[in-house]
């Protein structure tokens, strides 16, 4: 079970298991925490593993001024200090990715090694009008399962439509009681679709592994590669057949991989 922290003012739906090494999942647009939730089961037995919500996620609200990505940076931040966290591995998805860049170059000290993955430094003129779709997709679907049919038509791969995966997380996303409000998508959205780290990605220090799912439409492997290029030493990876959230279509793989990348870090010191 998770609780409401007061960070700064702002109360955080925050969600910890285990011990051991501290890692901070950052999630992407739309997501609360139980997103994480087969790296919650499957990495708390070597980590303490600390999910939450973004605002305008979940159970965190949506603040009054605008969203930006250095603003959900300092709060990943802040939640770090407030948890008593001096440094932890931070993985980062999709926008999540993008808070986790910003975080490692806002608050390096705090960043002991990333994962990005389905990322992006700037999109592209494809891939930021097919946000913009989504942008006015929100508003004008009939109903709240038919947003979510489409829009995962960006997110899985063709094999979890086929054999039922994604109808069951429509089920499980309509029977959420905290559904995300039209504006808060739109609002997480803008700030995404407009981030831009290109040019400071070589200020990152902290070991980086980018991640890319090779079916992925709505962050490319070149967006990822990208990425990778950007940051010294970083290492870049596709995984062959899936698309932008293998974390939870293959859990088992994607645990194994960011697990062997965190002992690498570990035993280096």
């Amino acid at each position: 079970m998770g609780e409401m922290i007061n960070v700064d003012g702002t109360e955080f739906w925050v969600e910890r298991r285990g011990r051991g090494p501290d890692v901070l999942l950052v999630a992407g647009l739309s997501d609360p925490a139980e997103a994480w939730q087969s790296q919650l089961d499957g990495l708390s037995d070597r980590y303490r593993v600390t999910a939450f919500d973004n605002r305008g996620a979940g159970r965190t609200p949506l603040p009054e001024e605008p969203l930006s990505v250095p603003m959900m940076a300092d709060d990943a931040a802040a939640l770090l200090r407030a948890l008593q966290v001096p440094a932890a591995h931070v993985a980062g998805f999709s926008g999540g990715s993008l808070i986790a860049q910003e975080l490692a170059l806002n608050h390096p000290g705090l960043v002991r090694s990333l994962v990005l993955m389905s990322t992006w430094a700037r999109l592209d003129a494809y891939v930021r009008s097919m946000m913009g779709f989504w942008h006015w997709m929100a508003e004008r679907a009939p109903s709240e399962r038919a947003m979510l049919e489409a829009f995962f038509l960006w997110i899985y791969t063709p094999r979890a439509h086929a054999d039922g995966t994604v109808d069951q997380i429509i089920e499980e996303a309509l029977a959420f009681p905290h559904p995300q409000s039209v504006e808060a998508f739109q609002r997480q959205l803008a700030p995404f679709r407009t981030h831009d780290t290109l040019d400071r990605l070589a200020e990152i220090t902290a070991p980086t592994l980018v991640l890319a799912g090779e079916l992925d439409i709505a962050a490319p492997p070149r967006l990822g590669r990208a990425v990778a290029e950007g940051i010294p030493g970083a290492v870049f990876e596709v995984l062959p057949g899936e698309a932008h959230q293998p974390f939870q279509e293959v859990p088992d793989l994607f645990n194994a991989r960011v697990d062997a990348f965190w002992r690498e870090v570990e035993a280096q010191g």
